[in-house]
């Protein structure tokens, strides 16, 4: 997790074709004002800009005169390979989605917060200019965050493999039926139980679904993974922080109903009775852009409004009393 300055090691390109991949949210008009903005941003640097299907341009062109150097790149054909980052406009959804694009080219992701709290994101909507013009004169720095493998099988037999940056969650079904559960860490079992879900989260995902299901908060730099009990039916029924090096396992008991695994709220697949799901910590990280040196501290009071005066402050107007 040790921020680094972008070089072309890193994944970007030189100066005379510099290249950055856009993704946004297209349903908001402010989000529509804020990628044509970025668009004639860049083009005025000289950046070619990238999108991924026809709706985005659109989304910075309504007109269909295109007045700066564009490209439109299939989403499976990985378009953020060769691009020097990709700037996200929306929430942590939107980010979360570009991250799957990101992530298999090294790429880094730069999020700017259109949304409500926007925990992954660098920058504010006010700040969106200068977000730009620090990737332009290349004012930033990269930092890794942990990722997590899953690997789904049944009976010894792999039925499915993904990743996630926030989360893998094991959930209930249907609402009317309890998900029975055995959590194991390092192939020895740590406690079984009916519940809604487990969740199985990262340092940065802390702060996400598994901080509702009443998770702790842990720092980025924390080399850890999360085991967060969704309203579990148990006396032992605790948030678990584990080796970066465990394996995780939640199994589904064999005479139960199904279940489903989703990663990021964004995959899901369907586990049958007696499924098995493994969480690791990721082979390949996700890359984020920060523009600016902070601490995780000053992030986590700003994004969550956490009153950091004393009582008596508050009481008395900010006067001590």
């Amino acid at each position: 997790m040790t921020p680094s300055r972008p070089d072309i090691s890193d994944g970007a390109v030189p100066s005379a074709e510099r290249e950055v991949l856009l993704v946004a949210h297209p349903d908001r008009e402010a989000t529509r004002e804020a990628a044509r903005e970025v668009s004639q941003r860049f083009a005025k640097a000289g950046i070619r800009l990238r999108v991924t299907d026809e709706d985005m341009l659109k989304l910075i062109d309504p007109d269909g005169c295109m007045a700066m150097p564009c490209t439109v790149v299939a989403p499976q054909d990985d378009p953020a390979r060769g691009a020097e980052l990709v700037f996200v406009l929306g929430g942590d959804g939107t980010l979360l989605r570009a991250a799957e694009l990101a992530r298999p080219a090294g790429v880094p992701v730069l999020g700017v917060n259109l949304g409500r709290v926007g925990f992954l994101a660098e920058a504010d909507s006010e700040a969106l200019g200068d977000a730009v013009q620090r990737v332009v004169d290349r004012e930033y720095h990269v930092e890794d965050r942990m990722t997590v493998d899953v690997t789904v099988t049944d009976a010894g037999t792999e039925l499915y493999r993904t990743w996630a940056l926030n989360e893998v969650s094991v959930e209930k079904f249907t609402r009317e039926r309890v998900l029975d559960a055995l959590i194991e860490v390092d192939g020895r079992p740590v406690s079984s139980f009916g519940c809604d879900g487990v969740l199985c989260a990262t340092p940065t995902g802390s702060t996400a679904y598994a901080f509702s299901a009443g998770g702790p908060v842990l720092w980025p730099d924390v080399e850890a993974l999360l085991v967060v009990p969704n309203n579990a039916h148990a006396m032992f029924s605790r948030p678990l922080v584990v080796s970066p090096s465990s394996v995780i396992s939640v199994a589904i008991d064999p005479t139960g109903p199904k279940a489903v695994l989703t990663c990021d709220g964004l995959r899901t697949f369907d586990l049958p009775p007696g499924a098995l799901a493994q969480v690791v910590c990721g082979q390949e990280p996700v890359r984020l852009v920060r523009l600016r040196e902070g601490v995780f501290t000053d992030r986590l009071v700003h994004k969550f409004g956490l009153p950091v005066r004393s009582w008596r402050e508050r009481r008395s107007g900010g006067r001590a009393v």
